[in-house]
């Protein structure tokens, strides 16, 4: 049977395990005087919870395991017998049979495969009654016994909480172990380029050229320093010349000179900013901010401005994170006690030095706070500098030149043709941990900041 009304079944019986458990509780409920540990719904979710659970998890352990036991059906088969042996071309004929039989492919290119592709159909759907027997019987087998628990000295109610509790320990669980992995992925395969590269070329080489590497000396063209500082300039300077000023003078707007009225429609506007998807700042960067960038150069004299200039890709960047910095400081500024304003004000200070010199100095850590987490957001991103950096990799302080950043390395190296196990490829993995423990820090540094500042005025 289908997944989908295989899952619409599983559903209607947990329905009919609801209704049927909170119609018994209600009855037994009727005539007595007693206090009970557990409401009707408590019992209702109960036998609900016990009729899903049991062949959801059969059905997600069964989408692992169905495949290999379809493969091993068709091997077993007279027809496997004319298979080559295993390698590429085995696994391409059993894929091909695979799809034949799903009816995702309407012709073939190995013989052999249009042939097996019965047997598929046929082991696959006899796997597929199997599962969908097992998981109608769980559902049905788990809800009839739930049901049969369902009585008045019961606590169903502390049953669904521990069930509760449980499934949202294993989705904690999940999210700790993918980041787990995360980070064991990049370290493993960051000490692979490292055995290849020393660390010490890596980190200070001022070369970087992963297309020409000379195998005798690797760490020669795969110095990372132009690359970290472009990611800085572009990041952390120019795109926060940009976001800082105006993200914090748009929060002082906000918060001490705009009526409620105005409040209400601009800031959702402004942080429909923080909304717009990255790949449409990086259109905007190509098509209309570089060129324009470049033009300006050519005004102002530098007859080599690039279009794929660091102050393109800063500045539109600048924009994309003005909400982070504007959220963060809007909080920061209204979390300021009333006290403090007032007596500014009592003192016979004017509001615009009552900002300069008591709400800002006030804000500051919390602004800070912002500002870091802004700049970590900044030198992660990808699509920006993908479509409007350059891939050469420079040290410059001009911002018409040309410039790249470490995610923009990163892309570049990972859509290659080159082996994994290459220097070239490895690096892709340094440069990505290299990243995570920058960004790292400056999250923990900007979170620091901030419940300084929030214990300060709780």
């Amino acid at each position: 049977m289908a997944t989908l009304p295989l899952l619409f079944m599983i559903a209607a019986l947990a329905t009919i395990g609801w209704l049927t458990a909170r119609a018994r509780a209600v009855r037994f409920r009727a005539d007595a005087t007693r206090r009970f540990s557990s409401l009707p719904q408590h019992h209702g979710w109960f036998v609900t919870l016990a009729t899903l659970l049991p062949p959801l998890i059969f059905l997600a352990i069964w989408h692992v395991t169905a495949p290999a036991l379809v493969t091993d059906a068709v091997l077993a088969t007279p027809l496997a017998a004319h298979l080559p042996p295993p390698g590429f071309e085995r696994a391409s004929i059993l894929s091909e049979a695979r799809h034949l039989a799903e009816g995702s492919r309407y012709g073939a290119f190995h013989a052999l495969s249009q042939r097996l592709a019965p047997a598929y159909a046929a082991a696959q759907s006899r796997y597929d009654w199997i599962a969908t027997a097992t998981a109608l019987l769980l559902a049905f087998g788990g809800g009839a016994l739930a049901f049969l628990a369902v009585r008045p000295s019961f606590s169903s109610r502390t049953q669904v909480e521990r069930v509760v509790m449980g499934l949202l320990l294993a989705a904690s669980l999940i999210a700790i172990l993918t980041t787990i992995g995360i980070v064991a992925s990049l370290v493993f395969e960051s000490a692979r380029f490292f055995r290849l590269v020393p660390i010490g070329d890596f980190l200070l080489g001022t070369h970087w050229s992963p297309q020409v590497i000379d195998p005798r000396d690797p760490g020669a063209s795969l110095g990372a320093v132009p690359l970290f500082w472009g990611t800085f300039f572009i990041g952390a300077v120019i795109a926060m010349a940009v976001a800082i000023p105006f993200g914090l003078m748009s929060a002082i707007y906000l918060t001490q000179y705009a009526r409620g009225s105005t409040r209400r429609w601009m800031k959702p506007l402004l942080e429909i900013l923080a909304g717009v998807p990255t790949v449409v700042y990086g259109y905007f960067a190509a098509l209309t901010v570089a060129p324009a960038v470049r033009d300006l150069g050519v005004a102002l004299g530098v007859s080599w401005a690039s279009s794929e200039s660091a102050l393109a890709a800063g500045i539109v960047m600048g924009v994309m994170i003005i909400p982070f910095v504007s959220s963060m400081a809007d909080d920061s500024l209204s979390a300021v006690p009333q006290s403090m304003r007032d007596g500014s004000l009592a003192m016979g200070a004017t509001r615009s030095e009552t900002i300069k010199k008591v709400l800002v100095p006030a804000a500051l850590p919390g602004v800070v706070g912002g500002v870091l987490l802004a700049v970590s957001r900044a030198i992660g991103e990808t699509m920006i500098v993908v479509m409007a950096a350059s891939g050469v990799a420079t040290l410059t302080l001009n911002p018409f030149a040309s410039t790249t950043t470490v995610t923009k390395q990163i892309v570049d190296l990972l859509t290659g043709e080159a082996e994994f196990d290459s220097a070239k490829t490895l690096a892709a993995f340094a440069l990505g941990l290299t990243l995570f423990v920058v960004t790292l820090l400056l999250n923990i540094v900007a979170l620091i900041v901030v419940r300084r500042y929030r214990e300060a005025y709780d």
